[in-house]
Formats: structure tokens, sequence, C-alpha cells
């Protein structure tokens, strides 16, 4: 089996620089936004991307489904493979020339995250990894960092309000006020911050599948956790942490923390 997400990870690398390729033609470009019916921003970049993937991906593993952002599951739900992918992680980010969005692309084998990558176009990184087979930045392992306590560590959130709709505000209150620093390099680029030992704590109130399933793997395979905000180990929670692991136990306490 090993030998078989070897493959799909060299497979998920390629499409994920391919389709990070056709970002780039729009990226700082004038591009009409659309709006969908959560009301998120979405352009041809993100369609455009999402279709070289599905269609790379059915040429290649036809007996496999493919879960994406902008056009759902295509295949059948009860494949033991499931790709999920979000061609843009970070629109918001993409539509106003900031370089911090990315390709995301993850491997499901039987609802379980095997394989992920994390590829940032603009910055030409890439983050890989599979079960069992390490993670890797740029080709190189990498590792998540060494810091145990929140007071020397980076935090890093995709957002810096709007908390208190998940009922996540006075938790996340006493985490940045411990925290060494505080700083909103966010979406799949403040996971790649941890899974590259550059931040030791990633915080979303609210996640998709298709924004998890390439993180858990990565994570997991340079020595962190991708978990709930409970600190459950799951893609399904639609709320994300990622951590290097040491600081967990610190931030699930200031989390679970009683209001006085």
């Amino acid at each position: 089996m090993s030998e078989s997400l070897e493959r799909m990870l060299a497979f998920a690398r390629r499409i994920a620089y391919e389709a990070g390729q056709i970002t780039l033609r729009y990226f700082q470009q004038e591009v009409t936004i659309e709006r969908k019916a959560d009301a998120s921003p979405v352009t041809i970049a993100d369609r455009e991307a999402e279709r070289y993937l599905r269609t790379a991906i059915t040429a290649a593993y036809p007996d496999h489904a493919v879960l994406g952002e902008e056009d759902g599951l295509t295949g059948s739900e009860y494949a033991t493979y499931r790709w999920v992918l979000d061609p843009i992680d970070g629109t918001k980010s993409f539509v106003r020339g900031v370089p911090l969005y990315g390709v995301l692309i993850g491997l499901l084998r039987a609802g379980e995250p095997v394989l992920g990558v994390i590829h940032i176009p603009a910055l030409a990184e890439t983050v890989a990894a599979a079960q069992g087979l390490g993670c890797d930045w740029n080709g190189r392992p990498c590792r998540v960092s060494s810091v145990t306590a929140l007071r020397e560590s980076l935090v890093v959130g995709t957002t810096a309000h709007g908390y208190e709709r998940y009922g996540k505000a006075a938790a996340f209150r006493r985490i940045i006020e411990r925290a060494g620093l505080f700083r909103t390099w966010g979406d799949c680029y403040g996971y790649v911050l941890v899974a590259t030992g550059r931040a030791e704590v990633a915080l979303d109130p609210v996640m998709n599948v298709w924004d998890a399933a390439a993180l858990f793997p990565i994570l997991s395979e340079a020595g962190g956790t991708y978990t709930d905000w409970q600190g459950v180990p799951t893609i399904y929670n639609e709320e994300g942490i990622g951590s290097n692991r040491h600081v967990l136990p610190e931030l699930l306490a200031l989390i679970s923390e009683e209001e006085a």
C-alpha cells in the first residue's frame, strides 16, 4: 500500500503544480468575482483549476471519487478512494493579489485522510505528505518546531474577528493573549508554516472538509496534529487547529477554561 501511496503522492504533487500554473495566469489580473450561495467569492481561476484537477484524476484513477469545493462529488459515494480538492484555498487573498493562497489536494481512503499536498503557486512552495512516507517542503524533509510553550509560540489564524459567531470568542482571546506572537497568515498557508516549523499553531473557527483533508496527513507526518477545537483528530467537525503537538495541551486547556 505504501508503494501505491508513493505513486499517488507523486501524481498529486504534479497536478497541484499544474493547477497552480492555471491560477497564476489570473493572479494579480482583473478577474470577475462571482458570489456563491454562501456569499463566498469564486473566479474563473477556481473553476478552471478544479476542472483540470478533476480531469487529470479521472483519467488516472477512473474508479476513484472526486469531491471539490466548486463542483461537488463525482464518482461513487462508496468508492474506497476519494480525492478532495480546493483549487484555490484563500480566494479572498487571491482576488486581492496576496500570494498566500494555495491549491489543496487531499486523498481519503475509506474516509481516512492518507495523503495531502499544499502548493502555494505565487511563492513556489509545496508541502506534501502521505501516511507512513513523511512530509517534505519543496522536496526536503520538514518537521514541526520543538517549541513547548505558547508564550514562545507564533500563532496564526485565518481571521482575527468573528469568533463569537461560533462560540469561540473568549477562547480565541485567551489564546492570543497567551501567545508570544499572533499573525493572520491564514488559510492553508498558516498550516504550511506549522508543518515547516515556522509557526506553532494555526486556528480556524470554521472549516469545510475540502479545506481540511490535505492538512491532516501533512501535519501528522510532520510530527504535529490536526484536530478540532476539542482536540479530536478529525477533518469532519467543521473547525480546525493545526499544532506542533507540544503546545496542544496548553491550547486545549485555554479553550476549555470556564469564564470567570
